[in-house]
Formats: C-alpha cells, sequence, structure tokens
C-alpha cells in the first residue's frame, strides 16, 4: 500500500507537470472504486486550471478555483503522467487530459483507491477527524505524551493510527520505533516523555528520509514520473525477521500487532 511518503514522492512528481495546466477533457472508465465516483465529475473538472497540489494524510488534494478534487490511492493505486497516445491499460480507470498534452492517469488494479470532489476546498468527512502531519510543527513528543496517557493499546498501533498522526504506516511505525529503542508491543501509556522525545525525532527523520529517497518500493508502487523507490534499501527492522540486528547482532523477532507484521529487536528495543 502506498503510504505517506509514496503519496509525497507522486505529489512532488505531479506537481511540476500538473499546476498551471488546464483540464480539457476528464474520463472516469469505471466508477466503482471504494466509493462510487460521483456523476457528472467529468463536467465539473472541464475547462478547469490546476492551481496547487496538496497532500493531507495520503489524500492528494488538486485544487481548482471552483472546487477540489481528492484522490487516495488505496491499495495499489497510481497516478502516472503519460502521453496522450498512450495504450490505455484494463486498470486505468480515469484520467485527467490536460492542455499541455499530458495524461494524468489513475491506475488502480484493487480498485480500493478514491475519487471525490470537494466544492468547499478542504471540507470532506474523510479529512475531518484526522491528527497532525508527522512533519509538521502540530506534531510534538508533548502532544504524543498527553495523548497517550492512560492508553494501554501498544504504542505502534498508538503511532499508526490517524486519529493521533496521520501518515505514521507499517513499515514506518516499525523503522521509528527501532530507532527510538522502543518496543513495539509497550502501553503508549507507559512511554514516558523522554522516550517520546526520541520517537518524534526518530518518525520525523524516517518519513524525511523516506521522502528523499522516493518512496518504500513495494510491488505495485511507483511515483508520479513511473519511478520506483529506493528506501527499502535502508530498512533495518521491517522485512528483517530472524537476521541479526544491526546494532548488536540479536536475532530480530516477529509478531503480529493489529493484524500487521511487527519486527523488532528483543534487546534494543525495551
Amino acid at each position: 500500500m502506498p503510504e505517506l511518503p509514496e503519496v509525497e514522492t507522486t505529489r512532488r512528481g505531479l506537481s511540476p507537470h500538473v499546476v498551471g495546466a488546464r483540464v480539457d477533457t476528464a474520463t472516469v472508465r469505471d466508477r466503482r472504486m471504494r466509493w462510487p465516483v460521483e456523476p457528472g465529475l467529468e463536467q465539473r473538472l472541464r475547462g478547469q486550471t490546476v492551481r496547487q497540489l496538496d497532500r493531507r494524510a495520503k489524500y492528494l488534494l488538486f485544487d481548482f478555483d471552483k472546487g477540489q478534487l481528492m484522490i487516495h490511492l488505496g491499495m495499489s493505486g497510481s497516478l502516472r503522467l503519460v502521453e496522450s497516445h498512450a495504450e490505455i491499460g484494463k486498470h486505468d480507470h480515469f484520467d485527467l487530459s490536460l492542455d499541455n498534452g499530458l495524461i494524468m492517469r489513475f491506475r488502480d488494479p484493487r480498485r480500493f483507491g478514491s475519487i471525490h470532489w470537494l466544492p468547499i476546498h478542504g471540507e470532506h468527512s474523510l479529512l475531518a477527524k484526522l491528527g497532525p502531519e508527522p512533519l509538521s510543527d502540530e506534531l510534538s513528543a508533548g502532544y504524543l505524551f498527553e495523548r497517550s496517557r492512560g492508553r494501554s493499546v501498544a504504542i505502534k498501533n498508538f503511532i499508526m493510527d490517524n486519529h493521533v498522526v496521520v501518515g505514521v504506516g507499517n513499515i514506518y511505525a516499525t523503522e521509528a520505533l527501532f530507532r527510538a529503542g522502543i518496543s513495539p508491543k509497550k502501553a503508549a501509556g507507559k512511554v514516558g516523555l523522554a522516550r517520546y522525545q526520541r520517537l518524534e525525532q526518530a518518525i520525523r527523520a524516517v518519513l524525511s528520509e523516506a521522502i528523499q529517497q522516493g518512496g518504500t518500493t513495494l510491488r505495485d508502487f511507483v511515483g508520479g514520473t513511473g519511478d520506483a523507490g529506493y528506501f527499502s534499501l535502508s530498512l533495518q527492522a521491517y522485512g528483517r525477521e530472524g537476521e541479526p540486528c544491526e546494532r548488536c547482532g540479536t536475532d530480530m523477532k516477529g509478531l503480529r500487532l493489529g493484524q500487521r507484521a511487527t519486527v523488532y529487536c528483543p534487546k534494543c528495543q525495551r
């Protein structure tokens, strides 16, 4: 599943080519996404100019004068820029044809992604209760510490909760906890402020590095220009069950938390 760094990589790849471009035509080939694509979207978009491309959590937000197009990539979706003569594939469900000769194409084999029209910028039920962005000034160790008081949920599940902080997916939560030296099993309410300070710094560092490297190479992910990410080459914990810890040499252990695979070092992470 594309996570925050992959979505941000997509945003950065698309932005120079779509911002300032006018929509010639919009084509919806299959409205059966996670939520049905609303009727009339094609007419709403035709003739409008993309003013800005933002991201909130894992939602891409295309600003137009008369509203906002919100796209979520789901489990296997990707947005790519293709030439006007590019062959249309079986899973290419949505095209935005621009006046610069390019097409922004949404491909989603599993159709868990979604496309929404927001008449008022930034106002949608899916955005209403999201926590702060992990790379923003709104996220702090003090905030995490206060939100965690009295919580018995595992710290890994706590930081993966989009109501607490957005965009810390399974891979990046695993890596951040390893760097911070915190066991993923530890109750969030039992983690002290000093350790939250290390965790907050680790979350920022892991996500920033992943964005700089173009995201993590997953089976279905490519960025807006068609290139895969390379952060997987830097993973120290995720996917390394049974391998020696890069810090102490102890075999990394695996377990499942919240139905997600988790890997940690039983010696380095307490």
